[in-house]
């Protein structure tokens, strides 16, 4: 509980593929990932960390001569996800995919290198996943926790930087996603789960700390959420809804985004939030709708552990 799990992930790559895929865009051979800074420097993903947008992830090759060669390279979306497509099928079972710059605090050039998988072949059509690749600041966070095995040291890359070459043609680009932003650096270290109520209520607008409530809920969930319920609608309009599966799941769902912002021991991370929330929309099922919407009351709620609201009266 609390960890970002692998499943929310893979839930917002599925979304982004198919987005692709509907925007009409049909390349031969795509692969996919996402990037995340890895705050604590452990070498995995916890609730400390958060998606990079606007990183450069490369792509790179085998040439005839043996040298790792980029081919192709990508700068991740709002929640951290990235895609590229190739023409021909070609295999790429031995190419790998690497950070390349900085941003939003992980301040490290490059990080370590991953594998391409291949998920899925048919019809002259490959779909590869990268395993999620760590931009690591210099220092890890002050408030991590401890662990009895040193931190690891930075690996070297093998994957070369850019260098002058002839451009590559470049795939299509999805279109521009609104960004989330990052975790706070400083969230509750105390478990909390407010309701919708108590974050309606004046007395405790200061905890509107990374996320205004003026803000356009499709700004913050995407053009999915922009389809569905209008663009002019605002995070604290969506709080009101009720009597409708779909008003339900928009304000359960942005109290849980707004939760998992407060408290890092909230049971999702902001990233699973707005994963289960695109794909409860995207399933087409008033169940799947429902469903969503109660596992998210449920945790606004402080269950499971019987947490409570730890709000006090702004000042």
């Amino acid at each position: 509980m609390g960890v970002v799990t692998t499943m929310g992930v893979c839930l917002l790559t599925t979304i982004v593929i198919l987005g692709a895929v509907i925007g009409g865009a049909n390349g031969d051979a795509m692969v996919s990932g996402s990037v995340f800074c890895d705050r604590c420097k452990d070498g995995q993903l916890s609730l400390f960390d958060f998606p990079l947008a606007g990183i450069k992830v490369s792509i790179a090759c085998p040439g005839q001569d043996g040298q790792m060669k980029v081919i192709s390279e990508e700068t991740t979306n709002w929640i951290g996800n990235y895609v590229m497509r190739f023409d021909g099928a070609p295999d790429m079972s031995i190419c790998r995919a690497q950070v390349f710059g900085d941003g939003q605090g992980c301040r490290v050039v490059s990080g370590p290198t991953q594998s391409l998988n291949l998920v899925f072949q048919m019809f002259d059509t490959e779909i590869y996943t990268v395993n999620h690749l760590l931009s690591q600041p210099a220092q890890p966070m002050s408030n991590c926790p401890r662990s009895s095995s040193p931190l690891p040291k930075p690996v070297t890359p093998t994957v070369p930087p850019p260098t002058n070459r002839a451009p590559a043609p470049q795939p299509p680009k999805l279109p521009p996603q609104p960004r989330l932003p990052p975790m706070p650096p400083v969230p509750f270290l105390e478990a909390s789960a407010c309701s919708y109520r108590m974050w309606m209520m004046p007395e405790h607008e200061c905890y509107w700390r990374v996320l205004s409530p003026d803000l356009k809920v499709a700004f913050v969930f995407g053009p999915v959420a922009g389809q569905k319920y209008g663009n002019d609608i605002t995070l604290r309009g969506s709080m009101s809804g009720r009597g409708d599966p779909y008003k339900t799941l928009l304000r359960e769902s942005t109290t849980a985004l707004l939760n998992s912002y407060n408290s890092i021991q909230f049971p999702y991370h902001p990233l699973d939030v707005v994963g289960h929330f695109n794909s409860a929309l995207m399933g087409g099922s008033t169940r799947q709708v429902l469903m969503t919407a109660l596992r998210f009351l449920r945790a606004n709620s402080g269950n499971p552990g019987n947490v409570t609201c730890k709000f006090t009266t702004c000042k």
